[in-house]
């Protein structure tokens, strides 16, 4: 079964202040991932490989490009770190762009919350409430991103539509 995500990506300009909010909810802190995706080309959705010191995954994932919270269907590898995986990836799809960042993850309960510094792109906050199992329901998920937006303090004009590596292709044009 595909994982179901809800979640926002945000500009943050002052990630210190954003992430001292969430911090008076006492989240469940994961640590702070130095993570690389290469992003492939495929002929619909997006296919990355994560490599990072806490997280490594292959992810295929189809989200529309809105400026708002959004749905995000998800098929998810997870591994351990494997040149080989890259070399077979890279060979047969090419790589699309790749995505250099330094990532602290938390979470409260189903929702995860990253604080990200983007390597020519800067900083930014996403929240993704997770639904592994369908236990949850999209309108639960929906509802958990709202009220961590009006927690958070992210307004529309904050939030981001496109993916980070649609952003980096989108400045190297």
């Amino acid at each position: 079964m595909p994982i179901i995500n809800f979640e926002f990506k945000a500009k943050a300009n002052n990630l210190y202040v954003v992430e001292n909010k969430l911090l008076t909810l006492n989240p469940r802190f994961v640590g702070e991932d130095h993570q690389v995706d290469t992003y492939f080309n495929v002929p619909k959705g997006r296919l990355k490989l994560r490599e990072g010191n806490i997280e490594n995954a292959l992810i295929y994932y189809e989200r529309e490009n809105t400026t708002d919270a959004k749905q995000s269907d998800i098929a998810l590898y997870k591994h351990t770190p494997n040149k080989a995986l890259k070399e077979l990836l890279t060979k047969v799809h090419g790589i699309k762009t790749v995505v250099d960042k330094r990532r602290k993850i938390y979470f409260i309960d189903n929702v995860k919350f990253h604080f990200d510094l983007v390597q020519q792109l800067g900083t930014f906050v996403e929240v993704e409430a997770i639904d592994e199992d369908g236990s949850i329901g999209v309108e639960k998920l929906q509802e958990q991103c709202a009220y961590y937006a009006g927690f958070l303090g992210i307004v529309q004009s904050d939030y981001i539509a496109f993916s980070y590596s649609d952003l980096l292709l989108e400045n190297s044009l």
